[in-house]
């Protein structure tokens, strides 16, 4: 029996959570079906622009994603404190993107005056679209309901496109969110569709790395500019990714509790070593992450191919999980302790 939203997804308990859809039909969400020829490809950009998209408008952050033949993968931060320091004016602008919204919201919203009556309502409508705007459910309701109708109009059919509702794990400490975030940025070179973080296309580490080079040829063209006395270059804004910032606290944390540079390092090592045919793996030369956490290279190697395998709506330390259970699902079975006190070695 399936369980409800409210007690897989709690923001107060942990703001990083791994989602998963799948397409139902033989076509594939992406790709090419081979017994038509037809390509599908270009589906691929038709979810990360929405969910691009979406993450401007929702209190939600993309940490990682990876667009695949027949599903795709999200890890997701709900950001609390974004969404209660949002304005009224805040709230109706950002929900009125997505939906139509209220009339008493929009003639607040003109500067017209309303009655104790509208004002109550008002109040209602702003306190429950502020709490949509946090909700990884509604963000993935507006995510999927706009890719499956353009799917049906363009394949001219009606009826789902989705296997069904959306899969999800928390993600309770720093360890599990690190081999979710890999696990879903190797997703195309495990499945031997790339053979390189470059050329794994439609993923978020593919998306950092080209930011990355931006950012060294703008640099590099702005020294070369102000040797010259000429005027500097201004950088182009990055697309809306969450943003490395290496703290350790969930209290300090404003992004991912990791340094790209670091976590670069690990996806490459990790990518190698997944990828037999790769030079320059060495076992023994663990990378920095690796050595902080305490983490095995086996263990780690184990969780980068199989961690949605490995747990069953939620990862993290063992007593954690349990918790985590007993806390929003009435002690449901656990799955996964062997998994988990090998990513937590350290008591």
């Amino acid at each position: 029996m399936t369980s409800a939203r409210r007690v897989l997804i709690d923001a107060e308990t942990t703001p990083f959570y791994h989602v998963i859809n799948r397409c139902v039909r033989r076509a594939y969400l992406c790709g090419e079906d081979k017994l038509t020829g037809k390509s599908f490809e270009h589906r691929r950009g038709w979810i990360v622009d929405k969910v691009k998209a979406l993450s401007a408008i929702f209190c939600i952050d993309i940490c990682a994603y990876a667009v695949m033949n027949n599903h795709y993968h999200l890890v997701l931060k709900i950001d609390l404190n974004k969404a209660q320091s949002l304005s009224h004016r805040d709230v109706i602008s950002r929900w009125q993107q997505l939906f139509h919204g209220n009339e008493v919201a929009t003639k607040y919203m003109k500067g017209e005056g309303l009655i104790e009556g509208e004002l109550i309502l008002l109040d209602g409508l702003i306190a429950k679209w502020q709490e949509r705007l946090s909700s990884i459910s509604w963000f993935m309701r507006c995510l999927n309901e706009e890719i499956a109708r353009k799917a049906n109009l363009e394949d001219e059919c009606k009826g789902a496109f989705w296997e069904g509702r959306f899969k999800s794990q928390a993600l309770l400490d720093e360890q599990a969110l690190l081999a979710c975030m890999m696990y879903v940025d190797l997703n195309p070179i495990r499945a031997g569709i790339a053979d390189s973080l470059q050329t794994s296309d439609f993923t978020s580490v593919q998306e950092r790395i080209d930011e990355l080079n931006v950012e060294r040829n703008i640099q590099e063209k702005t020294l070369k500019k102000a040797d010259n006395k000429a005027e500097s270059i201004t950088p182009t804004p990055l697309s809306p990714l969450a943003e490395f910032d290496g703290s350790t606290h969930q209290t300090t944390q404003s992004g991912i509790p990791f340094h790209l540079s670091d976590y670069l390092q690990l996806i490459d090592w990790t990518g190698r070593a997944i990828r037999h045919d790769k030079k320059g793996f060495i076992d023994s030369n663990r990378p920095k992450l690796l050595c902080e956490l305490g983490i095995s290279s086996d263990s780690w190697l184990i969780s980068a191919k199989e961690f949605r395998r490995q747990y069953s709506g939620v990862s993290g330390r063992w007593d954690a999980m349990c918790e985590f259970k007993r806390k929003h699902q009435n002690g449901k079975w656990c799955k996964g302790k062997a998994s988990s006190k090998a990513l937590h070695p350290y008591p």
